[in-house]
């Protein structure tokens, strides 16, 4: 049980899932922790710890065959709140994998594709990214310019791509470009003469995480290269309420991890003659604190539940993606002005981890577009435009 377990989260848990979840916080523990502020100062992303990763089978963990783990969805969200509270871009890394990347193939691929992709991306021996987000098309993906037409048997690629996760160590994208037929996926090797991606750099956020521009120029793909069971803005769409899913956890356990930090910090840092955590203020701090972990968490639990029943709804993932990152960018900041000046060093967590919340909080549905998302569901107007 953690400092900030308040109601007894971990009874609500089978003895599987408190397991897979004591197994992937000691993988944190021993792989990620005594590391992580150099990778992040460095700006490095570490791929030596993928195959690690993949022991785990934390890569499309809840996905089935093919080499995958299997897992329900209350599994994946446990790992992944304990990824990120080693740091939000090792649980990218996991989520751009698994729920986007071979989620994309697992749901819309060919057989083909399948037996291709799934199993070397499962043991970490293929990295994948996935294509969506445009330098003018973000929020708005139906506004992509990216092209794929047809050359007899073929299709030629043509457009850019912005923020792709890990596309400069990827050996396959998937790529969503508008056709004649409308928006399509196509499983694209990175090997293809015209793909180039180029780390975005520098950053300020995500640091240990690697994103990229990726230009599409005259890419030639053979006709199976295409999802045949893709088609339309639905595809992808489903593929990001797999990784939304996974952020509702994520910053909670960022969120759980700064605010660890902070209570340690304040029981040791004396100050006129007394532990900071003495203190009204700072008590109270810690309180608010750990009644939003409370309940982001047991949010995350519920939503984890339905999914497993297969009755989550897309608008009750806007609820936790837009709730649980709006809390941990609040909880790490909190956290920060509990470390006072020490607080902006690397030697604690709580800033890198809102730092990178930035990002989570931006990726996979800015906070506007979820609160326009559930402003739909109550008033039944869309607003968007």
């Amino acid at each position: 049980m953690f400092d900030s377990d308040l109601i007894g989260l971990d009874s609500l848990l089978t003895d599987d899932e408190r397991q897979l979840q004591t197994d992937v916080r000691s993988f944190v523990d021993s792989a990620i922790r005594p590391n992580i502020a150099g990778w992040y100062e460095k700006a490095v992303f570490p791929l030596e710890i993928v195959p690690e990763m993949a022991k785990l089978g934390l890569l499309g963990m809840h996905l089935t065959g093919y080499g995958c783990a299997g897992r329900t969805a209350v599994e994946y969200g446990l790992a992944a709140a304990e990824l990120e509270a080693g740091d939000s871009g090792l649980r990218t890394f996991v989520s751009v994998q698994g729920s986007l990347a071979m989620s994309a193939i697992y749901k819309h691929g060919s057989e083909a594709h399948k037996q291709e992709w799934l199993p070397q991306m499962a043991a970490g021996e293929a990295i994948g990214c996935f294509g969506l987000t445009e330098p003018t098309a973000g929020s708005d993906p139906s506004a992509m310019t990216t092209f794929a037409r047809r050359d007899g048997n073929d299709w030629i690629l043509n457009g850019s791509k912005r923020w792709i996760g890990l596309a400069s160590v990827a050996q396959v994208a998937i790529i969503w470009a508008q056709t004649d037929e409308g928006v399509r996926g196509f499983v694209v090797p990175t090997g293809t003469a015209g793909f180039k991606a180029t780390p975005i750099e520098p950053k300020l956020s995500m640091r240990a995480s690697i994103q990229c521009d990726v230009e599409l120029n005259n890419v030639r793909l053979p006709a199976d290269a295409i999802l045949p069971d893709a088609k339309g803005l639905r595809a992808p769409f489903e593929c990001l309420n797999e990784a939304r899913y996974g952020i509702i956890w994520g910053a909670m356990g960022a969120a759980r991890d700064a605010w660890q930090s902070a209570l340690d910090y304040s029981k040791d840092r004396l100050q006129f003659d007394k532990p900071l955590a003495g203190y009204q203020l700072t008590q109270a701090k810690l309180v608010n604190m750990a009644l939003e972990i409370n309940k982001g968490f047991l949010l995350a639990l519920h939503l984890g539940r339905l999914k497993d029943a297969g009755q989550l709804a897309p608008h009750q993932i806007s609820v936790g993606k837009l709730n649980n990152c709006r809390e941990a960018i609040e909880i790490a900041r909190e956290c920060r002005t509990i470390l006072g000046g020490n607080g902006v060093t690397l030697d604690y967590s709580p800033l890198r981890h809102a730092n990178n919340l930035e990002s989570v909080r931006t990726y996979e549905g800015t906070d506007e577009v979820h609160t326009l998302i559930l402003g739909q569901k109550i008033t039944g107007i869309p607003a968007f435009r």
